[in-house]
């Protein structure tokens, strides 16, 4: 999966003022992403707000995203649910010709079991047409699945061929780095650690503050994979203060204040979501307009 290595955005969905899906500010920000190094997307991802879109919506917003890509980077989905059943129905009934990978999130809310989270993934590789990126982000799902639980999955099954791992732990990074099968993918899910990741091992990132600065973040994922130390981290010192910023009030709150910045998208976000409050949309603006200058 030489396609997953190096830098992949969890793609926002722009609404307009009333809420609406922004059409053309999606296909920009597809574009700017392009344009500027993004190495693969991801569509429907938590960022995606897309637990707040509804079935007819979030088609819209996958035509969308293929039609502007039009084949340029390589596409992975978000499908997953805390209903093993639902993520089967979907996996068996979806075209996924345009897709190189799924990601599937560990179940959220029920709060299983490590077998249950085994278990769970294992139906899903049992009938996926697509290899399989795990996701474990702890801080969303209130578990964590466990090193060994992942290296399980990805030993009993060759489709299960990465993780996105997020729960800003680098000692359990590292463990799954060291003990993981030769081809499988450990992808940070978290952006302020994801440079120390690559350098112990890791393939790279599905990022967030990525899709607002897609030429910054890229080239210091690209630097890292190649043991270029000092500049990664020269990069990495310089976004750090924003990757704190655009998390500060949630997610994606952060990012949208961002490509209002940029001329991009409105930053309108849906309930239970809001905006971010006036000081920290004037420190975000004061950054992206930093940045864009330099």
């Amino acid at each position: 999966m030489q396609s997953l290595i190096g830098t992949g955005v969890a793609l926002v969905t722009p609404f307009k003022k009333d809420f609406s899906i922004d059409i053309d500010a999606l296909k920009a920000i597809v574009n700017f992403q392009i344009d500027n190094g993004i190495d693969y997307l991801v569509i429907l991802g938590t960022t995606a707000e897309s637990a707040t879109l509804s079935k007819a919506e979030k088609e819209v917003v996958i035509k969308t995203i293929v039609e502007a890509n039009k084949g340029r980077l390589p596409l992975v989905l978000g499908v997953g649910s805390n209903n093993t059943q639902e993520v089967l129905e979907e996996l068996k009934s979806r075209d996924f010709s345009d897709f190189e990978a799924i990601l599937s999130v560990s179940p959220y809310y029920n709060k299983p079991t490590q077998e249950g989270i085994y278990e769970h993934f294992k139906a899903i590789a049992e009938v996926s047409p697509l290899p399989i990126i795990l996701y474990n982000v702890p801080g969303r799902t209130s578990s964590n699945m466990l090193p060994s639980t992942t290296l399980k999955l990805a030993s009993d099954f060759k489709n299960i061929v990465a993780i996105k791992e997020a729960a800003g732990d680098l000692v359990q990074a590292m463990k799954l780095i060291q003990d993981k099968p030769k081809d499988f993918l450990v992808i940070s899910g978290d952006d302020m650690i994801t440079l120390p990741m690559i350098l112990a091992g890791g393939s790279g990132v599905i990022s967030v503050i990525a899709e607002g600065f897609p030429k910054q973040f890229s080239e210091m994922v690209h630097l890292g994979l190649n043991k270029k130390v000092e500049d990664a981290y020269k990069i990495h010192y310089l976004l750090a203060e924003c990757i704190d910023l655009i998390f500060e009030q949630g997610n994606p709150a952060g990012i949208k204040e961002v490509f209002k910045s940029l001329g991009l998208s409105e930053n309108a976000v849906r309930l239970p979501l809001v905006n971010v409050n006036e000081d920290l949309a004037n420190r975000l603006h004061n950054f992206t307009n930093k940045i864009s200058n330099m």
